[in-house]
């Protein structure tokens, strides 16, 4: 096994561990040594892996749901990856929610933030492709933003709210609204 796998498979088992804990308590009170001794590996380790517990939950929810939605091809199967996320949210709604109250609405806004930028910045640049745009980067930037902020709010309503609409409508809305909407702003630019 190559050293790279065998990083990955570790990383794997602490965010297995974190996902036990987070299941018994608020992320605020989990330690290091908890996980450590869930995982049965030493301190360490966790620290060769990560800096804090909120960088292995960040990596865990890229890995287990930022890395997928990034292997579509959003300019085909945007509704897919829409669809993968509410499904994801759905089944890890317990953590979601152990984070929810740790580090409230803003801290996980944060979390999500910067991943939601990166895929709604790749969905930006395949519809101007499709369409045959060419908007000022500062401009398609900006898009972006708007987007992975509102995207990281409605998610976060998603899960911490129980009187949201259904996964099924909030992602039949999603899907229409981003693709025409950064579509009609795309083509809208010139008239800025």
């Amino acid at each position: 096994m190559k050293n790279e796998e065998i990083s990955y498979n570790t990383k794997k088992k602490f965010a297995k561990g974190l996902k036990k804990l987070m299941k018994e308590k608020s992320l605020s009170k989990i330690s290091i040594s908890e996980i450590v001794r869930v995982c049965d590996v030493n301190r360490k380790t966790f620290y060769y892996h990560f800096e804090s517990i909120e960088d292995l939950f960040k990596w865990m929810l890229e890995d287990e749901a930022v890395h997928v939605v990034k292997e579509f091809d959003l300019s085909k199967d945007y509704k897919k990856a829409i669809f993968f996320v509410m499904d994801y949210l759905e089944n890890n709604q317990v953590i979601l929610n152990c984070a929810y109250d740790s580090i409230g609405s803003e801290g996980l806004k944060k979390f999500f933030y910067d991943d939601f930028f990166e895929v709604t910045s790749i969905l930006i640049e395949n519809i101007e492709k499709k369409l045959g745009y060419n908007c000022p980067d500062d401009y398609k930037n900006f898009l972006s933003k708007m987007y992975a902020g509102a995207i990281a709010s409605i998610i976060i309503d998603y899960f911490s709210n129980d009187e949201i609409l259904s996964k099924n409508k909030l992602s039949s809305y999603l899907s229409s609204i981003l693709y025409s909407s950064i579509s009609a702003s795309l083509g809208n630019f010139k008239s800025i």
